[in-house]
């Protein structure tokens, strides 16, 4: 029987729904149940492809290539359950939906209105693709008391209606705030919040409130008084230093027991958290520290990044030291010298992106490691840019770029326009749309027996996820390889270029898939293993 749990957030946003809900997937893990998360965004948008990373933080890309809130990110990072298409849904795809199907004439000529046609759809997408699964954790992004997220509010009321209390749990999300002048906490917003829920129909059963030191229990009879919850059910969502702390914290409050309390469930059983424990060991006791520098383009939000910066976390655990991250803009390359900026680290990384801004920055970034010989990681754009840096600047191509910015006399990058995938070819064009044109998801990669990359998988091929438009221009590969760039990594069918390296470097590798995305603190990628110990060697010879 599988049971459903609808987390829900008010107050303010940014209170954390995402690390909630993997938290207690985490949980419900270590207490032997089967777990799948889900997220259902309030915006127009279908997918998030097309947002600036400005407005919504990186895009997190699934193995069946679908384009997801970052929150998808947490929930693999601390249960290992890869992410689908069906774990991912917004109101933009579900209005597409509806309307398709009121084109076809699938409603028989009725009125199509919000209730049911629109909650209808939210229902069926919840529970869509359900196997084995003991547990659905349902996260409703935005805040209670938007407009947008009314339709799917009220699916979720309907659908606890549906299943009853032994198959559905609400649990929401409030800010319990500290007034300095007053010098105490405030309970009223949480009972505001509660208001508004209970307004829509909702009566949570276990409220988690975010808090940033302890929650007295005279606080928590009074929120539960007011709020028509059981005192046991006012959990403290306390304030931690690492994230991977969360998992323990939550249990120490008694979330997951009163999860099992609420569907009849066993309450004694002890569980093993001793593996999130060695995590937390680690990051808060480090035998030494690396500083990374990461050239981006979005460096003003961190989120932008988030998958990337947790790989880098992961990699630090590995190898037991902090990795203290220097985020740089990579467009003031461009108007001061890259030395007074990077002399001082151990690794740079170059991330994704897209567009001309900063690229010329980026490239000198890849230039400074390879001549310094300080270890470098270029992923996806990042790999590109290393690419045309070696052909301007050993290969002598004068004007080498990406068709991405424009004409250019040496297109060592440009628009691939067909590729496999599986049994089916996929084409696109300069004209296509923007939104889901790109190769997206797992594909494999075959990789050069004795090469770096070989050895750092310590596998003949591999399968990673990839989200660009614009592939490395195989043409190039043999004047490229001269220059001592080697293409260590190539599609099956030896079209696509994957992974270059620079065998005599200290570590130089670019890839053009996103291995961040696969990374987990109890499984840290073998790249990102790989490339901050290299950054640790290089941190004695500094």
């Amino acid at each position: 029987m599988t049971r459903f749990i609808f987390i829900t957030g008010g107050v303010v946003s940014s209170l954390g729904k995402g690390l909630c809900s993997a938290s207690l997937g985490a949980l419900l893990q270590a207490r032997g149940y089967r777990v799948r998360l889900r997220k259902l965004d309030p915006y127009l948008n279908v997918d998030p492809g097309t947002m600036s990373p400005y407005q919504h933080g990186e895009v997190y890309v699934t193995d069946d290539g679908a384009e997801t809130d970052l929150d998808l990110g947490h929930y693999e990072r601390f249960t290992g359950v890869a992410s689908r298409f069906t774990d991912s849904v917004t109101t933009g795809r579900i209005y597409s939906n509806v309307i398709a199907k009121e084109r076809r004439g699938d409603y028989l000529g009725g009125t199509v209105q919000v209730i049911p046609h629109v909650t209808d759809a939210i229902k069926e997408f919840i529970q869509a693709d359900i196997s084995d699964e003991d547990f659905i954790l349902c996260e409703i992004g935005g805040t209670v008391g938007d407009i947008e997220s009314l339709p799917f509010l009220e699916a979720i009321r309907q659908l606890g209606n549906e299943l009853g209390p032994e198959r559905s749990m609400f649990m929401h999300l409030t800010l319990v705030p500290y007034i300095s002048a007053a010098g105490e906490l405030k309970t009223k917003p949480t009972q505001h919040s509660v208001k508004e829920l209970l307004g829509l129909g909702i009566q949570p059963d276990v409220l988690m409130c975010r808090i940033d030191r302890p929650l007295p229990d005279s606080d928590r009879r009074k929120i539960a008084l007011f709020c028509n919850v059981r005192q046991e059910a006012v959990i403290p969502a306390l304030d931690v230093d690492t994230i991977y702390q969360v998992p323990v914290s939550y249990h120490e409050q008694g979330l997951d027991e009163q999860v099992c309390r609420h569907f009849k469930l066993p309450t004694d059983k002890d569980i093993d958290l001793s593996g999130w424990k060695q995590v937390v060991e680690r990051v808060r006791k480090p035998e030494g520290e690396v500083t990374i520098a990461i050239v981006g383009k979005y460096v003003q939000l961190k989120d932008a990044y988030k998958s990337l910066s947790e790989a880098l976390e992961h990699g630090g655990i590995a190898n037991n030291v902090h990795v203290k991250l220097d985020w740089i803009d990579s467009e003031i390359f461009e108007r001061e010298d890259v030395v007074q900026h990077l002399e001082h680290v151990h690794g740079i990384l170059v991330p994704g992106g897209f567009g001309e801004r900063g690229a010329e920055g980026k490239i000198k970034a890849a230039q400074f490691a390879r001549e310094r010989n300080v270890p470098y990681f270029g992923i996806c754009f990042g790999m590109q840019m290393a690419v045309i840096e070696a052909a301007r600047n050993i290969a002598g191509l004068t004007g080498a770029s990406t068709t991405e910015f424009g004409e250019t006399p040496h297109p060592v990058v440009g628009l691939m326009t067909e590729w496999v995938r599986g049994n089916e070819v996929q084409r696109r064009t300069h004209t296509s749309d923007k939104g889901g044109t790109m190769r997206l998801g797992a594909y494999p990669c075959v990789l050069t027996p004795g090469s770096k990359a070989a050895d750092i998988y310590g596998a003949p091929s591999i399968s990673e996820r990839h989200r660009h438009r614009y592939e490395v221009n195989i043409n190039y590969k043999e004047r490229l390889e001269k220059t001592g760039l080697k293409f260590c990594g190539m599609s099956p069918d030896g079209v696509l270029p994957e992974m270059v390296e620079y065998p005599d470097h200290a570590w130089f590798i670019g890839v053009q898939f996103h291995p961040e995305l696969k990374s987990k603190p109890f499984e840290p990628h073998p790249l990102f293993t790989s490339f901050i110990e290299a950054a640790v060697t290089q941190s004695r010879l500094v």
